[in-house]
């Protein structure tokens, strides 16, 4: 174990550089010669049958080169914006001499983006993202045009944070369709959209925004330096870049905050926070994240506040229950019952009597099975992962109780723990919440409520200690900030909201003007 915990640990003085995409074409240029510049791309796409090579000739001799990825362009706009434009351009005597390649861009190609290059590697990548690339006979250089057309699911809502009032769009797996959803929602030139190229292999595409102005240079600049720090071969997913720039990986609790909702990502760019946007991911990541946050959903702004503060406050209680309601059970049912009502003892006691297994054993049970019922649910098809649910929650349930393997008891803690756990909103940290159950039980059943107070005190001081991206976990709780306590324990009404938290908004602390606050005419 020693052992393994230094091979994750070690870390080198020199990191070692990555060849997997360096061919041999690594550093090489374009040439003069049409001609060498099509062997060239024809022997680095060897055996890549997808590759379009689109030959235009005029007077007999190869003028135009058009390389492309059939199935990640659209060919409408390859065949109206880029070919029909060279073949007209071809057949008008009057335009020969051919221009430059530069030239094409102004006066030919009627793409908006493109971009003109003469290394090979660049080339490559683009086209390798969906671009087409138009090399010139006698030119040294290359153009490459977005005409990128893939397929792409529409929008739908969300189903990982559905909401009863609120926006039904959600982020998709097309990154440029995702900013989209941002910029609609944030429209000004303060908003930032830094691009990086995040995998030496799958070369994806990673955008860093901000809210210029409102979140802190430093952040910005931590964030920017932790993502040009990764280097893996692939990133296929936004928890790969998580995982990465996460302060504490050991820890159960999320320190970024994943989720597929625009205005969420809106709301929190206003605050301060920067978020990552994926290519081929629908969630977004946005860092900092505190334990708060993990247990505000989005809808709390959207309904009235009253509401919005005692569902969260439910939120809180339940928190509690989904920790701690399986753990007191077996300590007190083992150690301390005493102090049960006689009649309840009795009661539990005339339940547990046909079970041959100690409560410990038989909570863990029932936990292991319930964790085992969830996770059937989500892998399966949706119509028989619900039926697997039923059957498992009702006829499993009620033959182990009749079969004197679990008591009654057990099974109504198990499941009021389970409900409990489904009323966080968060779901990476609603599974941090449901892993502590495990060891409290462990603590439970070998020391009972000394137990469950010595596994409180360590949780309570893991959260304190934990920082994302310098910010305290727990804040505004600890350190204690009175200011953010009004969007913690409580959701304050929008127009009393006037100032954005300290931790993240301090470059720009005023969000809305204080006197807004609504009331009757006065003549009324």
């Amino acid at each position: 174990m020693k052992r393994f915990g230094k091979g994750l640990y070690k870390k080198s003085d020199t990191i070692p550089e990555f060849h997997l995409n360096n061919d041999d074409y690594g550093n090489s240029s374009l040439s003069n010669d049409i001609g060498q510049n099509e062997d060239l791309l024809k022997n680095i796409f060897q055996n890549c049958s997808d590759i379009v090579y689109r030959k235009i000739v005029v007077a007999g001799k190869l003028q135009w080169l058009v390389i492309y990825i059939e199935n990640l362009v659209d060919e409408q706009l390859v065949d109206d914006h880029v070919l029909k434009p060279l073949i007209a351009k071809g057949t008008d005597q009057h335009e020969l001499p051919v221009d430059e390649v530069e030239v094409l861009d102004d006066r030919t190609i009627s793409v908006g983006v493109s971009h003109t290059t003469s290394e090979v590697v660049e080339i490559v990548r683009n086209v390798l993202n969906g671009h087409a690339a138009v090399l010139e006979n006698g030119d040294n250089k290359a153009m490459t045009v977005m005409v990128n057309g893939f397929a792409k699911r529409s929008l739908e809502e969300p189903s990982s944070e559905s909401v009863i009032r609120g926006p039904r769009d959600g982020f998709i797996e097309n990154i440029s369709t995702n900013i989209s959803l941002i910029r609609r929602r944030l429209k000004t030139s303060k908003l930032k959209m830094e691009s990086f190229t995040v995998g030496e292999v799958s070369q994806t595409q990673v955008i860093m925004t901000y809210m210029k102005g409102i979140a802190t240079d430093s952040l910005v600049d931590e964030v920017r330096e932790r993502i040009n720090k990764i280097q893996i071969d692939g990133i296929l997913e936004s928890n790969y870049i998580e995982e990465f720039i996460e302060d504490f990986p050991f820890s159960p609790f999320p320190q970024v905050q994943s989720t597929e909702r625009p205005d969420v990502v809106a709301a929190e760019l206003l605050e301060g926070k920067v978020a990552l946007i994926t290519d081929t991911s629908p969630f977004a990541l946005i860092v900092p994240m505190t334990f708060w946050a993990g247990m505000q959903a989005s809808e709390d702004f959207y309904m009235r506040w009253p509401i919005a503060t005692f569902v969260r406050w439910i939120r809180f209680i339940f928190i509690i229950i989904a920790v701690f309601a399986p753990p007191l059970y077996v300590a007190v049912t083992t150690f301390h019952q005493e102090m049960i009502p006689t009649n309840l003892v009795l009661s539990i006691i005339s339940a547990r009597e046909p079970v041959p297994f100690p409560a410990v054993i038989e909570a863990l049970l029932m936990e292991i099975t319930f964790e085992a019922l969830r996770e059937a649910g989500i892998r399966l098809p949706r119509q028989i992962g619900q039926a697997i649910s039923i059957v498992g929650a009702l006829v499993i349930g009620q033959a182990a109780v009749q079969a004197g393997i679990i008591s009654a008891p057990v099974v109504i803690i198990v499941s009021i723990t389970g409900i409990a756990a489904f009323t966080i909103p968060r779901y990476s940290f609603a599974n941090g919440i449901r892993l502590l159950r495990f060891p409290m039980l462990f603590l439970a059943g070998t020391l009972g409520l000394y137990g469950i107070g010595l596994g409180a005190l360590g949780i309570l001081v893991h959260i304190m200690t934990l920082r994302s991206f310098g910010v305290p976990y727990f804040t505004p709780v600890v350190p204690l900030t009175f200011k953010e306590l009004m969007d913690t324990l409580i959701r304050a009404p929008i127009w009393a909201k006037t100032r954005r938290p300290p931790s993240t908004g301090s470059n720009n602390p005023i969000r809305a003007l204080q006197g807004q606050k609504p009331s009757p005419p006065e003549n009324s």
